[in-house]
């Protein structure tokens, strides 16, 4: 197994995945277990949280279609799972969720030293991250951030 074949089986569910609205958050192929196994996280286009039914209805027409490829030749493990709850906030709904929360923006500036800034959430629009530092609202150009997280705020 390679990474030829784990990318060739990430195409092929990503196309299966769009005629259920959905995407391939990730795909992990585990070929140090017997039978190998399959891990494929989904997440949904329209940016709701998958269901245990939405992996239940995904998993029978994904085996089809990788026993249709002959990818594998070989006994598989299939799991199928949501991307669950992540600490980085990506979506326009996650930084709605989690406005006033604890965050951490990783930010790349200028002369390529990354820096790290711990804040409250304050907005977010298309051309800035606004997050509230000990009282003060610093707007950072969206174009620097490289990533926003929560986080715990140290006293």
């Amino acid at each position: 197994m390679d990474k030829h074949c784990e990318k060739d089986l990430e195409n092929l569910l990503g196309d299966l995945a769009k005629s259920f609205k959905f995407q391939i958050h990730s795909l992990n192929l585990l070929t140090n277990k017997n039978p190998i196994k399959i891990e494929i996280y989904l997440k949904k286009t329209d940016g709701n949280y998958i269901t245990i039914d939405d992996c239940s209805n995904f998993n029978n027409p994904a085996k089809k279609a990788i026993d249709a490829s002959n990818l594998l030749n070989c006994s598989y493990v299939l799991e199928i799972s949501s991307q669950g709850v992540s600490d980085e906030l990506i979506s326009e709904r996650d930084f709605k969720t989690f406005k006033g929360f604890p965050v951490n923006v990783e930010l790349n500036q200028k002369n390529s030293n990354i820096k790290i800034l711990n804040g409250l959430l304050h907005e977010k629009s298309k051309d800035y991250l606004a997050i509230n530092i000990k009282g003060k609202i610093n707007k950072i150009p969206f174009i620097e951030v490289l990533r926003v997280s929560l986080a715990t705020m140290k006293s």
